[in-house]
């Protein structure tokens, strides 16, 4: 475990260097938020700080981690997302181009080899994904989709980018909950060695908390810079990267991430059901803001929501099978349908001074 320490230390310190000075240089580039936008009162701060995070991870990854085709592929991807995000928070991008490169990203990883062969069934066995294959040629190399399979992952990392992006709206929120979440991906990758090597993916989770533990030092409620889409885009990606990496923890990482994926549900389901309107359509209905809703302020809303992911994290980790599994999801959605009614009661008050923005 040294070699992680270690590695967990160096990657926390040049992240933390690196805001630090992005934090001083960005506001010289004018790479500055836009707080009237969203209706806040407030001094104009770094943003963009999503191309830190962004590049202490690859940083560091390069120097410890050896890279195969997979690896570089999940770097080009997360590359291209990074851009695109980077140009949103610049320029507004319309939905459709940002959903259009989410799905391009979750193809090419998943023709570079990122798959889910099967899912436990809480019931017992489990689900083949890989039934229905359709084989195809490029440049005269035989390839084949796995319809399910790939299908399942795509939508999987799809959610999650999205999911972690609309939790962007308290600051410090996407970065507390990738620690969180991250940090259980590294216990079980490295509990069983013995029987599947995961190095890889211990290495990528404990870089991927470290880097966000030190970002989460300046971005915590009040920030002093923001990672805005460039940064809670990449690390959904990456969540949603490392639980299939190796393992496939997609239960694992959703028990922790269960708030946040409840929350993207059901937003969904309001606004085209509901409310009839686009599910692309900002509003500030969003777990965080019925929170602040209900009369918390920023850091207990973040203290609130980073209780929750850790307590179901500690769940995800000594439960010892799908259905126990099961039942803990079943368990967060009956916490939420409670905090939900606690919402509800107090929903005549208003919003305190300084929430974020609209998803």
């Amino acid at each position: 475990m040294e070699k992680f320490l270690w590695l967990s230390l160096i990657s926390f310190l040049l992240c933390f260097v690196a805001t630090w000075l992005a934090w001083k240089i960005f506001p010289k580039l004018n790479l500055l938020d836009r707080p009237w936008k969203y209706g806040l009162k407030r001094k104009p701060i770094p943003y963009y700080g999503g191309l830190v995070i962004f590049s202490s991870f690859w940083f560091c990854a390069y120097f410890f981690i050896k890279f195969d085709f997979k690896l570089i592929t999940v770097f080009i991807a997360s590359l291209l997302l990074v851009i695109i995000s980077f140009l949103d928070d610049f320029l507004n991008l319309k939905w459709y181009l940002r959903l259009a490169t989410q799905f391009l990203v979750a193809i090419i990883v998943i023709l570079a080899g990122l798959k889910i062969f099967e899912i436990s069934n809480p019931f017992g066995g489990a689900i083949l994904l890989n039934q229905i294959k359709i084989p195809f040629m490029i440049f005269n190399k035989n390839l084949e989709i796995l319809l399910l399979a790939d299908l399942f992952v795509m939508f999987w990392m799809v959610i999650m980018m999205n999911a972690m992006n609309w939790m962007d709206g308290v600051n410090g929120l996407p970065s507390g909950i990738t620690v969180i979440a991250a940090l259980v991906i590294f216990v079980l990758s490295t509990r069983n060695f013995n029987i599947v090597d995961q190095t890889v993916t211990a290495y990528l989770s404990i870089i991927l908390a470290s880097c966000c533990l030190a970002f989460a030092m300046f971005d915590f409620y009040p920030a002093k810079i923001l990672m805005g889409d460039t940064g809670s885009m990449f690390l959904g990606f990456m969540l949603a990267v490392l639980a299939v990496f190796s393992g496939a923890k997609i239960a694992t990482t959703a028990l922790v991430f269960g708030f946040p994926l409840l929350d993207f549900v059901w937003i969904i389901f309001r606004r085209i059901f509901i409310d009839k309107k686009s599910p692309f359509k900002g509003d500030l209905t969003h777990i965080h803001h019925r929170f602040l809703k209900a009369g918390l302020s920023e850091r207990q809303t973040l203290l609130v929501l980073y209780l929750i992911c850790a307590s179901f994290g500690a769940i995800a980790l000594f439960t010892q099978n799908s259905s126990q599994k099961l039942l803990a999801i079943f368990l967060m959605i009956l916490a939420m349908i409670g905090f939900g009614a606690w919402v509800y009661k107090k929903s005549n008050l208003k919003f305190p001074h300084g929430y974020s923005r609209k998803n």
